[in-house]
């Protein structure tokens, strides 16, 4: 009855296992509790666990260290991908701007090239300039290129190479693009320094062919000034009966055959404008020479050339020069250049003298009361060469002049009036 109460009040008691140890006479138990048991478990579980583990890592090890690498290695080539990359955009970068740098250069030497020649031609032209200027022939103001032909931001600076070049390739520019370089890969397009340097030389060309064609045009204008000055002169000396020599190639004599040389268009232009200053200078020479100025300046006329009474004989004679009514000392001066051939008393003139001008011209100055020059002197035009008088076959004081050709008297009057048609062109 007991054991059924408490089987009713506590249950069923549940046996515990007994492990039981003898070593000789010595037997030892030991009660195994639920919670050794639990424990026991849970530490072969972990052991159980351990074990799996380390036999997966081990042998999924290199698996994972392969893959690892793998990736890495990934990484590493796009990494170096991506350099060489930037190394090749770098390398093309700097290649343009070698290859801009010479460009650049290039075209400063060939703008350096044509200033020099410029500025050597301006060299050339001094000089006839200077007998232009000296001719009376018009002479504009011909340009020459400066030093610097334009402002520095809009033009390069043609008097150094190196200057135009770190204008167009250094700091401005670097300065100007540098926070666009920090990214190469994306930097943005923009003009090139070549496309710059393209507009700013064509300018300066274009400035320089400027001047290079300003130069053409007024040398050419020279030119004509001076020919169609000299045809004026040449036109006047041939209506008064004097023949010009001219170069004519039937005089050549012979010679071993050459090429004929072709320079350029500005050297054929100086050539031209030196032959036409020579030709001008030539006829104005000429007609310094002959007798076209007034041998009394002032004095007014009072006989002319041709049949008149004689004074003395009271019939019609040939007067064979012109009268100028004078005083007694009055100034007498050449009326071109030439040398004396004679001074001194000669028959009815009295005392005369007889200038050769060439071209077969000769004057004769006559009825002097003083004679200024000798024979054999060589006088200019305007210089004076005696007095005013009335010695010879004179009725008073007067000058007598003569212009005689191969011998043969003729008429002053042509040479006094081209004369003054000549002045505006000697001066």
């Amino acid at each position: 009855m007991v054991s059924k109460a408490e089987n009713r009040v506590f249950g069923k008691r549940r046996q515990q296992h007994i492990i039981i140890l003898a070593s000789g006479e010595k037997v030892r138990h030991m009660t195994i509790r639920p919670w050794m048991a639990a424990l026991g478990a849970s530490f072969i579980g972990v052991v159980a666990i351990g074990y799996l583990a380390a036999t997966s890592y081990l042998v999924l090890r290199d698996n994972l260290i392969g893959a690892t690498m793998a990736r890495q290695a990934r990484m590493q080539h796009e990494y170096e991908d991506r350099i060489a990359a930037l190394r090749a955009q770098v390398d093309r970068v700097t290649s343009r701007q070698l290859l801009d740098q010479q460009l650049v250069e290039d075209k400063v030497e060939k703008l350096l090239a044509q200033q020099m020649a410029l500025t050597t031609r301006h060299g050339k032209l001094d000089s006839l300039l200077d007998r232009a200027t000296e001719s009376g022939v018009i002479a504009p103001t011909i340009p020459v290129p400066t030093d610097n032909p334009a402002k520095a931001a809009d033009h390069a600076s043609v008097s150094g190479g190196l200057g135009a070049i770190d204008a167009l390739l250094g700091k401005t520019a670097s300065k100007a693009t540098g926070k666009e370089n920090r990214a190469l890969g994306y930097a943005p397009l923009r003009e090139t320094t070549a496309d710059r340097a393209d507009r700013v030389f064509s300018k300066v060309t274009l400035s320089l062919k400027n001047i290079e064609r300003q130069q053409m045009d007024r040398i050419q204008k020279l030119t004509i000034g001076a020919s169609e000055t000299a045809s004026a002169i040449e036109n006047i000396l041939q209506r008064t009966g004097i023949d010009i020599p001219t170069e004519d190639s039937a005089d050549a004599m012979g010679g071993p055959y050459l090429a004929p040389s072709l320079g350029s268009n500005f050297e054929t232009s100086l050539d031209n404008l030196d032959t036409a200053l020579n030709r001008l200078d030539s006829m104005r020479q000429t007609a310094r020479r002959l007798p076209y100025s007034n041998p009394a300046p002032g004095k007014p006329i009072t006989s002319r050339f041709g049949n008149r009474i004689d004074p003395f004989l009271g019939r019609l004679a040939m007067h064979a020069g012109i009268d100028f009514r004078a005083v007694t000392g009055g100034e007498v001066r050449s009326s071109g250049g030439g040398t004396v051939t004679t001074a001194g008393p000669s028959g009815g003139y009295g005392n005369m003298v007889e200038i050769d001008h060439g071209f077969g011209i000769s004057t004769r100055y006559g009825h002097l009361s003083r004679i200024l020059v000798k024979e054999g002197q060589t006088v200019t035009s305007g210089d004076l060469i005696g007095l005013a008088g009335s010695t010879g076959r004179s009725t008073g004081p007067h000058l007598h002049y003569e212009i005689r050709r191969n011998g043969d008297a003729i008429d002053p009057m042509h040479f006094l009036n081209a004369g003054m048609k000549l002045d505006t062109l000697l001066d």
